[in-house]
Protein backbone atom coordinates (compact mmCIF):
# COMPACT_ATOMS: atom_id res chain seq x y z
CA UNK A 1 0.00 0.00 0.00
CA UNK A 2 1.29 3.46 -0.87
CA UNK A 3 -0.30 6.00 1.54
CA UNK A 4 -0.67 9.69 0.86
CA UNK A 5 0.98 12.27 3.11
CA UNK A 6 -2.32 13.62 4.45
CA UNK A 7 -3.60 13.01 7.99
CA UNK A 8 -5.57 9.79 8.55
CA UNK A 9 -9.23 9.89 7.58
CA UNK A 10 -11.57 9.18 10.47
CA UNK A 11 -14.39 6.84 9.43
CA UNK A 12 -16.59 7.52 12.45
CA UNK A 13 -19.11 10.14 11.34
CA UNK A 14 -17.85 10.18 7.73
CA UNK A 15 -20.14 9.48 4.79
CA UNK A 16 -19.12 6.74 2.33
CA UNK A 17 -20.78 6.19 -1.06
CA UNK A 18 -20.22 2.76 -2.63
CA UNK A 19 -21.24 1.55 -6.08
CA UNK A 20 -21.78 -2.12 -6.86
CA UNK A 21 -23.05 -2.37 -3.30
CA UNK A 22 -25.49 -5.25 -3.77
CA UNK A 23 -22.95 -8.01 -3.30
CA UNK A 24 -19.27 -8.95 -3.12
CA UNK A 25 -16.71 -6.26 -2.36
CA UNK A 26 -19.31 -3.49 -2.42
CA UNK A 27 -21.67 -5.06 0.12
CA UNK A 28 -18.78 -6.12 2.37
CA UNK A 29 -17.34 -2.59 2.21
CA UNK A 30 -20.69 -1.15 3.24
CA UNK A 31 -20.84 -3.46 6.23
CA UNK A 32 -17.28 -2.67 7.31
CA UNK A 33 -17.58 1.10 6.90
CA UNK A 34 -20.88 1.11 8.77
CA UNK A 35 -19.33 -0.94 11.58
CA UNK A 36 -16.64 1.73 11.89
CA UNK A 37 -19.27 4.41 12.45
CA UNK A 38 -19.66 5.79 8.93
CA UNK A 39 -22.86 6.75 7.16
CA UNK A 40 -23.16 4.50 4.11
CA UNK A 41 -24.87 5.06 0.76
CA UNK A 42 -25.36 1.83 -1.19
CA UNK A 43 -25.60 2.40 -4.93
CA UNK A 44 -26.17 -0.23 -7.62
CA UNK A 45 -28.52 -2.68 -9.23
CA UNK A 46 -30.43 -5.42 -7.35
CA UNK A 47 -32.31 -3.02 -5.11
CA UNK A 48 -33.80 -5.79 -2.98
CA UNK A 49 -30.35 -7.06 -2.03
CA UNK A 50 -29.20 -3.57 -1.08
CA UNK A 51 -32.37 -2.93 0.91
CA UNK A 52 -31.76 -6.19 2.79
CA UNK A 53 -28.22 -5.08 3.61
CA UNK A 54 -29.46 -1.67 4.75
CA UNK A 55 -32.15 -3.27 6.92
CA UNK A 56 -29.54 -5.52 8.52
CA UNK A 57 -27.20 -2.60 9.21
CA UNK A 58 -29.96 -0.32 10.54
CA UNK A 59 -29.48 3.43 10.95
CA UNK A 60 -26.97 5.51 8.94
CA UNK A 61 -27.72 3.78 5.63
CA UNK A 62 -29.34 4.89 2.39
CA UNK A 63 -30.06 2.92 -0.80
CA UNK A 64 -30.06 4.28 -4.36
CA UNK A 65 -30.80 1.91 -7.22
CA UNK A 66 -28.74 3.00 -10.22
CA UNK A 67 -26.84 1.51 -13.13
CA UNK A 68 -23.38 3.07 -13.43
CA UNK A 69 -23.94 3.41 -17.17
CA UNK A 70 -26.47 6.15 -16.31
CA UNK A 71 -24.74 9.38 -15.28
CA UNK A 72 -28.02 11.07 -14.40
CA UNK A 73 -28.90 8.24 -12.02
CA UNK A 74 -25.48 8.47 -10.37
CA UNK A 75 -25.84 12.22 -9.94
CA UNK A 76 -29.23 11.63 -8.37
CA UNK A 77 -27.66 9.14 -5.96
CA UNK A 78 -24.98 11.67 -5.02
CA UNK A 79 -27.59 14.38 -4.47
CA UNK A 80 -29.67 11.99 -2.40
CA UNK A 81 -26.68 11.04 -0.28
CA UNK A 82 -25.80 14.67 0.40
CA UNK A 83 -29.45 15.41 1.13
CA UNK A 84 -29.54 12.59 3.67
CA UNK A 85 -26.13 12.92 5.33
CA UNK A 86 -24.95 16.40 4.41
CA UNK A 87 -21.70 15.48 2.65
CA UNK A 88 -19.64 12.73 1.04
CA UNK A 89 -16.16 12.08 2.45
CA UNK A 90 -15.32 8.83 0.66
CA UNK A 91 -16.51 7.31 -2.61
CA UNK A 92 -15.66 3.78 -3.70
CA UNK A 93 -16.22 3.14 -7.42
CA UNK A 94 -16.56 -0.62 -7.27
CA UNK A 95 -19.30 -1.70 -9.69
CA UNK A 96 -18.12 -4.30 -12.19
CA UNK A 97 -19.26 -7.17 -14.38
CA UNK A 98 -17.61 -10.01 -16.26
CA UNK A 99 -18.64 -12.11 -19.24
CA UNK A 100 -17.01 -15.27 -20.56
CA UNK A 101 -15.42 -15.26 -23.97
CA UNK A 102 -12.74 -14.31 -26.46
CA UNK A 103 -12.60 -10.88 -28.05
CA UNK A 104 -13.07 -12.28 -31.55
CA UNK A 105 -16.15 -14.38 -30.76
CA UNK A 106 -17.91 -12.86 -27.73
CA UNK A 107 -21.25 -11.17 -28.38
CA UNK A 108 -20.58 -7.51 -29.10
CA UNK A 109 -23.07 -6.46 -26.43
CA UNK A 110 -21.12 -8.39 -23.78
CA UNK A 111 -17.84 -6.70 -24.68
CA UNK A 112 -19.45 -3.27 -24.73
CA UNK A 113 -21.34 -3.87 -21.49
CA UNK A 114 -18.07 -4.79 -19.77
CA UNK A 115 -16.38 -1.62 -20.97
CA UNK A 116 -19.45 0.49 -20.18
CA UNK A 117 -19.62 -0.72 -16.57
CA UNK A 118 -16.02 -1.48 -15.62
CA UNK A 119 -14.35 1.53 -17.24
CA UNK A 120 -16.92 4.16 -18.17
CA UNK A 121 -18.98 3.30 -15.08
CA UNK A 122 -15.99 4.18 -12.91
CA UNK A 123 -15.52 7.41 -14.86
CA UNK A 124 -19.21 8.29 -14.51
CA UNK A 125 -19.07 7.58 -10.78
CA UNK A 126 -15.99 9.75 -10.41
CA UNK A 127 -17.58 12.55 -12.43
CA UNK A 128 -20.82 12.41 -10.43
CA UNK A 129 -19.12 12.52 -7.03
CA UNK A 130 -15.95 14.54 -7.65
CA UNK A 131 -17.36 17.93 -6.60
CA UNK A 132 -18.40 16.51 -3.23
CA UNK A 133 -15.04 14.80 -2.71
CA UNK A 134 -13.26 18.07 -3.48
CA UNK A 135 -15.62 19.95 -1.17
CA UNK A 136 -14.84 17.61 1.73
CA UNK A 137 -11.17 17.24 0.76
CA UNK A 138 -11.96 13.56 0.86
CA UNK A 139 -10.93 10.31 -0.76
CA UNK A 140 -12.02 8.63 -3.99
CA UNK A 141 -11.10 4.96 -4.45
CA UNK A 142 -11.41 3.31 -7.85
CA UNK A 143 -11.44 -0.49 -7.85
CA UNK A 144 -9.14 -1.83 -10.54
CA UNK A 145 -7.56 -5.29 -10.54
CA UNK A 146 -4.37 -7.25 -11.00
CA UNK A 147 -5.84 -7.64 -14.48
CA UNK A 148 -4.73 -4.06 -15.11
CA UNK A 149 -1.14 -5.30 -15.35
CA UNK A 150 -1.53 -9.03 -16.10
CA UNK A 151 -3.61 -9.49 -19.25
CA UNK A 152 -5.04 -12.98 -19.60
CA UNK A 153 -6.82 -14.64 -22.53
CA UNK A 154 -10.62 -14.84 -22.39
CA UNK A 155 -10.60 -11.71 -20.21
CA UNK A 156 -9.88 -9.10 -22.88
CA UNK A 157 -12.68 -6.60 -22.19
CA UNK A 158 -12.22 -6.95 -18.44
CA UNK A 159 -8.45 -6.43 -18.54
CA UNK A 160 -8.79 -3.50 -20.95
CA UNK A 161 -11.30 -1.83 -18.63
CA UNK A 162 -9.23 -2.37 -15.50
CA UNK A 163 -6.08 -1.07 -17.19
CA UNK A 164 -8.08 2.00 -18.15
CA UNK A 165 -9.25 2.44 -14.54
CA UNK A 166 -5.64 2.42 -13.37
CA UNK A 167 -4.58 5.02 -15.94
CA UNK A 168 -7.61 7.20 -15.23
CA UNK A 169 -6.96 7.04 -11.48
CA UNK A 170 -3.34 8.13 -11.95
CA UNK A 171 -4.38 11.13 -14.04
CA UNK A 172 -7.22 12.16 -11.74
CA UNK A 173 -4.98 11.86 -8.66
CA UNK A 174 -2.66 14.51 -10.08
CA UNK A 175 -5.53 16.72 -11.24
CA UNK A 176 -7.28 16.77 -7.85
CA UNK A 177 -4.17 17.08 -5.66
CA UNK A 178 -4.10 20.90 -5.82
CA UNK A 179 -7.65 20.92 -4.44
CA UNK A 180 -6.81 18.70 -1.48
CA UNK A 181 -8.68 15.57 -2.60
CA UNK A 182 -6.94 12.19 -2.92
CA UNK A 183 -7.58 9.45 -5.51
CA UNK A 184 -6.64 5.84 -4.88
CA UNK A 185 -6.58 2.72 -7.03
CA UNK A 186 -7.15 -0.80 -5.69
CA UNK A 187 -5.60 -3.86 -7.32
CA UNK A 188 -7.03 -7.21 -6.31
CA UNK A 189 -6.24 -10.72 -7.40
CA UNK A 190 -9.03 -13.30 -7.50
CA UNK A 191 -11.18 -12.57 -4.44
CA UNK A 192 -13.87 -14.92 -3.13
CA UNK A 193 -16.94 -13.18 -4.55
CA UNK A 194 -19.97 -14.27 -6.58
CA UNK A 195 -18.33 -12.98 -9.75
CA UNK A 196 -15.12 -14.99 -9.25
CA UNK A 197 -16.90 -18.16 -8.12
CA UNK A 198 -19.23 -18.07 -11.11
CA UNK A 199 -16.33 -17.38 -13.48
CA UNK A 200 -14.30 -20.26 -12.08
CA UNK A 201 -17.26 -22.62 -12.53
CA UNK A 202 -17.19 -22.19 -16.32
CA UNK A 203 -15.63 -25.12 -18.24
CA UNK A 204 -13.29 -22.77 -20.10
CA UNK A 205 -11.96 -21.29 -16.86
CA UNK A 206 -11.57 -24.70 -15.25
CA UNK A 207 -9.54 -25.84 -18.22
CA UNK A 208 -7.27 -22.77 -18.16
CA UNK A 209 -6.80 -22.97 -14.38
CA UNK A 210 -5.82 -26.64 -14.35
CA UNK A 211 -2.07 -25.98 -14.33
CA UNK A 212 -2.15 -22.66 -12.47
CA UNK A 213 -0.28 -22.58 -9.13
CA UNK A 214 -2.60 -22.84 -6.15
CA UNK A 215 -1.68 -19.42 -4.72
CA UNK A 216 -2.87 -17.85 -7.97
CA UNK A 217 -5.83 -20.15 -8.56
CA UNK A 218 -7.51 -20.21 -5.12
CA UNK A 219 -9.74 -17.18 -4.44
CA UNK A 220 -8.44 -15.05 -1.59
CA UNK A 221 -10.71 -14.31 1.41
CA UNK A 222 -13.05 -11.39 0.84
CA UNK A 223 -12.53 -10.14 4.39
CA UNK A 224 -8.81 -9.61 3.76
CA UNK A 225 -9.54 -7.50 0.70
CA UNK A 226 -11.90 -5.39 2.82
CA UNK A 227 -9.13 -5.04 5.43
CA UNK A 228 -6.93 -3.58 2.68
CA UNK A 229 -9.68 -1.17 1.61
CA UNK A 230 -10.27 -0.05 5.19
CA UNK A 231 -6.57 0.67 5.70
CA UNK A 232 -6.42 2.37 2.32
CA UNK A 233 -9.37 4.63 3.07
CA UNK A 234 -8.02 5.60 6.48
CA UNK A 235 -4.57 6.47 5.08
CA UNK A 236 -5.91 7.84 1.78
CA UNK A 237 -3.63 5.41 -0.04
CA UNK A 238 -2.66 6.18 -3.61
CA UNK A 239 -2.51 2.45 -4.31
CA UNK A 240 -3.59 -0.62 -2.37
CA UNK A 241 -3.73 -4.32 -3.15
CA UNK A 242 -4.45 -7.83 -1.91
CA UNK A 243 -3.10 -10.53 -1.74
CA UNK A 244 0.31 -9.23 -0.70
CA UNK A 245 2.06 -10.72 -3.72
CA UNK A 246 0.05 -8.41 -6.00
CA UNK A 247 2.30 -5.50 -4.99
CA UNK A 248 5.48 -7.10 -6.36
CA UNK A 249 3.55 -8.20 -9.48
CA UNK A 250 2.58 -4.57 -10.14
CA UNK A 251 6.21 -3.51 -9.75
CA UNK A 252 7.33 -6.25 -12.14
CA UNK A 253 4.66 -5.67 -14.79
CA UNK A 254 7.29 -5.45 -17.53
CA UNK A 255 8.28 -9.04 -16.76
CA UNK A 256 4.89 -10.50 -15.85
CA UNK A 257 3.14 -9.98 -19.19
CA UNK A 258 5.88 -11.55 -21.36
CA UNK A 259 5.83 -14.58 -19.04
CA UNK A 260 2.06 -14.88 -19.39
CA UNK A 261 2.35 -14.77 -23.17
CA UNK A 262 5.19 -17.31 -23.14
CA UNK A 263 3.06 -19.72 -21.15
CA UNK A 264 0.13 -19.12 -23.48
CA UNK A 265 2.25 -20.09 -26.48
CA UNK A 266 3.26 -23.29 -24.72
CA UNK A 267 -0.40 -24.23 -24.10
CA UNK A 268 -1.99 -23.34 -27.41
CA UNK A 269 -4.05 -26.52 -27.62
CA UNK A 270 -5.51 -25.93 -24.17
CA UNK A 271 -6.23 -22.30 -25.00
CA UNK A 272 -7.88 -23.21 -28.30
CA UNK A 273 -10.18 -25.65 -26.49
CA UNK A 274 -11.03 -23.06 -23.84
CA UNK A 275 -11.93 -20.55 -26.55
CA UNK A 276 -14.12 -23.18 -28.22
CA UNK A 277 -15.92 -23.89 -24.94
CA UNK A 278 -16.53 -20.18 -24.40
CA UNK A 279 -17.80 -19.51 -27.93
CA UNK A 280 -21.59 -19.07 -27.85
CA UNK A 281 -21.77 -20.03 -31.53
CA UNK A 282 -20.68 -23.54 -30.62
CA UNK A 283 -23.53 -24.03 -28.18
CA UNK A 284 -21.21 -24.75 -25.25
CA UNK A 285 -21.26 -21.37 -23.50
CA UNK A 286 -23.93 -20.77 -20.88
CA UNK A 287 -26.43 -17.96 -21.23
CA UNK A 288 -25.32 -14.88 -19.34
CA UNK A 289 -27.41 -12.17 -17.75
CA UNK A 290 -27.16 -9.06 -19.99
CA UNK A 291 -26.76 -6.73 -16.99
CA UNK A 292 -24.90 -8.77 -14.37
CA UNK A 293 -22.88 -11.18 -16.52
CA UNK A 294 -21.60 -14.33 -14.86
CA UNK A 295 -22.31 -13.04 -11.34
CA UNK A 296 -26.04 -13.50 -11.89
CA UNK A 297 -25.54 -17.26 -11.76
CA UNK A 298 -25.07 -16.97 -7.99
CA UNK A 299 -28.74 -16.01 -7.76
CA UNK A 300 -29.99 -19.18 -9.41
Amino acid sequence: MSPSTRAPLQLHGATVLITGAARGIGAACAERMHARGANVALVGLEGERMEATAARLGERTAVFEADVTDLAALRSAVEGTVGRFGRIDVAIANAGVAFEGALASSPVEHVERTLAVNLLGVWRTDRAVVDEIVRSRGYLLNISSLSAVAHLPLMGPYTAAKAGVEAMSDALRMELAPQGAVVGCAYFGFIDTDLVRASYARPSASLMNANTPAFLREPAPLSRAIDAIERGVQTRAHRLWYPRWVGPAIAMRGVIQPLIELRSRSEQARLAEAIRLADPAGGHAAQEDPLLGVAAEAIR
